[in-house]
Formats: structure tokens, sequence, C-alpha cells
């Protein structure tokens, strides 16, 4: 009778704490729903950790990140400041590479992936909570502090197995006050991983238009590695 009861007691607990866990979720996802709804642009910097597991090697890069909704389409531009002055720019559906260094733009055509490509960009800046549970199972990994803020984690693993081969699991640490990501994380099967902070993230403030356009010279060479 001890161990029954013991089981019993065992199994309201974890139907409790799953309950809780889904009630998390929910609020973190209305969170998001609600900064969707009113999001036109963010600008934040970041540090990225780029691991590769079969080298042991851990890669740094920093800058800033400028996120704006256009329509129905999102622009995104990266000014990485280390190591070595680099432009990253996405807009109707190229992605485009700027090396100063080489005085180089690398261009890559999103084509029918541009709502891939995307769904990627607004993982945490301007996508709407409910929207992950269409592409990923969802699942609440609890409160992580991430530079002050109190995060809530959410597991990703996505559903397509196209996308499975890319990414076993995104993480991504909400901030639920703003419905917006602190912390990224991108795992692949290969155990190689890419971790990235957000810190001074604006919402909402007006941002420069010519951030999203690279600025080269009149002797830029272009490549088009997909033609």
């Amino acid at each position: 009778m001890y161990k029954l009861m013991i089981a019993v007691l065992g199994w309201f607990v974890l139907g409790w704490a799953c309950a809780g866990q889904a009630q998390n979720l929910e609020s973190v996802l209305d969170s998001m729903d609600k900064s969707a709804a009113n999001f036109h642009s963010a600008q934040c910097d970041f540090v990225a950790d780029l691991y590769q597991k079969v080298v042991d090697d851990h890669d740094f890069q920093k800058g800033t990140m400028y996120f704006r909704r256009q329509s129905d389409s999102m622009e995104m531009a990266a000014d990485i400041t280390s190591p070595g002055k680099k432009y990253v720019l996405f807009s109707n559906g190229l992605v485009s590479y700027y090396q100063p260094s080489i005085d180089q733009v690398t261009e890559y055509s999103a084509g029918k992936n541009k709502a891939a490509f995307e769904s990627f960009l607004v993982l945490g800046f301007g996508g709407r909570g409910h929207d992950l549970t269409n592409s990923y199972d969802v699942t609440y990994g609890g409160v992580e502090q991430v530079d002050g803020v109190n995060a809530a984690k959410l597991v990703l693993r996505p559903k397509s197995p196209r996308v499975r081969n890319m990414f076993q699991t995104i993480t991504l640490w909400i901030d639920p006050a703003r419905g917006v990501t602190v912390q990224q994380r991108f795992d692949e099967p290969s155990g190689d991983y890419r971790l990235t902070k957000y810190s001074n993230i604006q919402i909402n403030h007006k941002i420069p238009g010519d951030v999203f356009k690279l600025k080269t010279t009149g002797h830029t060479k272009v490549v088009k590695p997909n033609g």
C-alpha cells in the first residue's frame, strides 16, 4: 500500500509540473506574440561563439545587428567589427557578405528558401511565439539568468527532417518583459554550435536606412557561387 501511495503521489507531482510548464510556455509565447504585433525594427550588439567540435576550436565574433520589417518581409544587417571588419546583409531574398579587406561581395540567393531564411531571422526578433509550434516541438526549459535578465529558456526541435539535418536543436532565451531573445544557441548534429548573446537591445527605435546598404567601393568584386 505504501509503495502504491508513493507511485500515485509521483504521478500527481509529475502531472502538476507538466501543467505548470505548459502554463509558463504559453505565457512566454504570448509575450512574443505581443512583441511581434508591434514590431517594426530592432538594433542590438552581439557576441557570437562559433564552436567546431572536430578541432575543438572557438571562433568569436562581435558587432551590431539590425532588423527591419518591410511590408511582409524582414531585412537584417550585421556590422561585424571583430575579428576584422565584415558586413552581412539579407534583403529581398539575397544574402550579401562583404569583406572590405579584399573588397569583395559574395552573394547567395535564397530563392525558394527565402521563407526559411526569414523564419530563422525572426526567431527572437519580430516573430510570433505561437508560430514556432508550426515548425518546431517547443518545450519550456525554466528560467536562467543571462546578463542580469531572468530569461525564459525555450528548446526548439525542428519537425522538418531537412532542418534537423542542419540544426538538431535551437535554444532561445527570451526576455518575458519584452518578448525578444537575449541569447540563442544553434546546435548541429556534428556537435558544432553557434551561441550568440544580445545586449543593448533597442526595439522600434529609428534606424538609418543606409544601414541596410553595403558600403562598397567602385572597384568591389561581386562573386555569385550559386549563379
